[in-house]
């Protein structure tokens, strides 16, 4: 059985959406959008408060998603649906069940999750294998005693120089010959004494040389084996599932993508959502999709944000998905006309019991508004704005993440094709960003942020206790590409980083901080600030590096900045004032 909550105790506003599901309507080329509003993002919120309230949706990380529909009476109620499976069931009460087709395959499927999970657990076996770390230590050992033979040799050869210069002369020929010969002696021993130690090396290290590379071949196999597993069964279901849209028309996957789909099409929040919505004579009004549990692997989804279409699984099924819906005319608060769109007005949630969640209300996050960008300064040569948070500063890859500042200036200003940005902030850091009008202008500030003679200072808040007042953070950070976006600390690798702060006030549980860059890498701040090694109290809100606390937005603002304009010849000092 599905639960259909009931939205309660909404606020009429005309807030503009935050993102729009979209695609092209097969039969009739019309472009279909389904918006993504501040309504549904606040009862997603109330349902990962939900979540939060139950261990068995943090035992692995996935998408979530809520679905506002109106009935055919008018009423509006609330889908959920999460991605996959949920702790091995693909059907669970209360929630959208998968869409039909996945019982026709149900044997073969269990079969097959039973093979990939044993290839799973034997991979992470073979991806812990001691030998690997013993390799490394003996490794370093062995090559720590060649550098010290190396030196110590070197020191001989020079003692060995000096003194065939001073027994040249005072000896005879038999003496000189015999001290000679000695030195020579003394040569071949040391080097018989360095072939011998590399014969050790790689008596001990060749075995394990060995192991690894056989290792790592079975990892190579199982993943082979792994793809070509979810691909035989993945064929198998898009064969077999039927998605439905509003026209009433049904397709399978392997139609509807005939060139083949990822592992999981089909599967994902939000077909599920729209055919169960299709199937059941609903009408969609707003959808939101958020991921909750651990990051994934590749680091590129975060607990409790909020993400569009999949370029590779949803976003090819979202037209024939949305054909057939019709319109809602809604008031238009700036013409006062009507206009359709498939927006719902209502975007405000109150009611704290819509996913039965009995923590304290989150504060809902306040979004941009697309459009305007605050403008701090302007001339024929560059322009600086005060970027929201949560909007990016330049476009994504995909077609989800082309929402920026410089893609909405761009389209906004008369020249604004020609801008190019001079530096950028993180998404959910707001405050002062630079943009270039034209080639040789962005060169030269680019120059100046390369050679460290601009002066930024950003403001935060801390969630916890700062116990000195001020101070230097020096800490070499470096990106994984295992574990992207994240940094971290690596004295190896790391690219050295250098961060001034200075306490402002203490607020109750939480610091508010003044920090000063000397450079800008990635994420220098968050880490510096997370990091025991540094002040060891995370940016209020940061969830990428462990903040827990329920807020609206990552406490991290770009408050100045300070560089010498490159056509005027003065200093520029530009500011906007933090709006937390």
């Amino acid at each position: 059985m599905v639960i259909i909550h009931s939205p309660s105790d909404f606020i009429d506003s005309n807030a503009s959406p935050n993102y729009y599901y979209e695609g092209r309507c097969l039969q009739s080329g019309e472009r279909l959008k389904l918006p993504r509003t501040s309504m549904s993002e606040a009862i997603a919120h109330e349902l990962m408060q939900h979540l939060a309230n139950n261990d068995c949706y943090s035992r692995e990380g996935k998408m979530y998603g809520i679905l506002v529909v109106e009935l055919p009476n008018g009423e509006q109620r609330v889908l959920k649906a999460f991605s996959g499976l949920l702790n091995g069931c693909s059907v669970v009460e209360g929630w959208v069940p998968p869409i039909l087709g996945r019982e026709e395959v149900a044997l073969q499927e269990a079969r097959t999750l039973a093979q990939l999970d044993a290839i799973k657990q034997e991979l992470l076996t073979l991806k812990q294998l001691t030998e690997r770390q013993q390799y490394e230590t003996l490794s370093d050992e062995f090559e720590q005693q060649l550098q010290a033979m190396s030196d110590r040799h070197r020191h001989c050869k020079h003692q060995r120089q000096e003194k065939r210069q001073q027994i040249c002369n005072p000896l005879t020929p038999e003496a000189l010959t015999i001290a000679l010969e000695q030195l020579d002696e003394e040569s071949r021993q040391q080097g018989i004494e360095r072939r011998q130690l590399k014969r050790q090396q790689n008596a001990v290290l060749q075995p394990l040389q060995q192991l690894i590379a056989a290792t790592d071949a079975r990892i190579n196999e199982l993943k082979q084996q792994r793809k070509a597993l979810s691909r035989q069964l993945q064929a198998q279901m898009h064969a077999s599932y039927s998605l439905t849209n509003f026209s009433g028309r049904s397709r399978s996957l392997q139609e509807l993508m005939p060139g083949g789909s990822p592992t999981g099409t089909g599967d994902c929040c939000a077909p599920k959502l729209l055919h169960y919505a299709a199937t059941h004579n609903l009408k969609p009004l707003a959808m939101a999709e958020f991921w909750w549990g651990a990051s994934s692997v590749n680091q590129d989804k975060i607990q409790g944000e909020f993400y569009g279409a999949c370029a590779e699984r949803c976003q090819p099924l979202m037209g024939f998905l949305l054909s057939g819906l019709r319109p809602i005319l809604i008031p238009n608060r700036d013409f006062h006309t009507t206009t359709p769109l498939l927006v719902n007005t209502l975007t405000h949630l109150r009611s704290s019991n819509v996913f039965d969640s009995n923590e304290k209300r989150c504060n809902f996050p306040a979004f941009s508004i697309k459009g305007e960008i605050p403008i701090i300064y302007e001339d024929e040569w560059l322009i600086a704005v005060n970027k929201p948070a949560g909007l990016l500063s330049v476009p994504g890859r995909y077609r989800d993440r082309q929402d920026s500042v410089l893609s909405r200036l761009r389209h906004l200003l008369p020249d604004g094709m020609g801008l190019v940005s001079v530096h950028r902030l993180d998404q959910e850091t707001s405050g002062v960003l630079l943009l270039a009008r034209d080639r040789q202008t962005h060169r030269q500030l680019s120059q100046q942020f390369q050679q460290r003679q601009v002066h930024k200072v950003y403001e935060a808040i801390l969630s916890g206790a700062v116990t000195v007042e001020q101070g230097t953070i020096e800490l070499p950070l470096w990106g994984d590409p295992e574990n992207r976006p994240e940094q971290k600390v690596d004295w190896q690798h790391g690219k050295p980083s250098l961060t001034h702060f200075q306490v402002m006030a203490r607020e109750g549980d939480y610091t508010r901080v003044e920090f000063t860059p000397l450079t800008g890498r990635t994420h220098q701040l968050r880490v510096h600030a997370a990091d025991t090694r540094g002040l060891g109290v995370t940016i209020l809100g940061d969830r990428l590096y462990g903040c827990c606390a329920v807020t609206n937005r990552l406490h991290l603002h770009a408050r100045e900045l300070r560089f010498e304009h490159p056509q005027l010849e003065k200093t520029l000092h530009l500011q906007a004032i933090t709006p937390f």
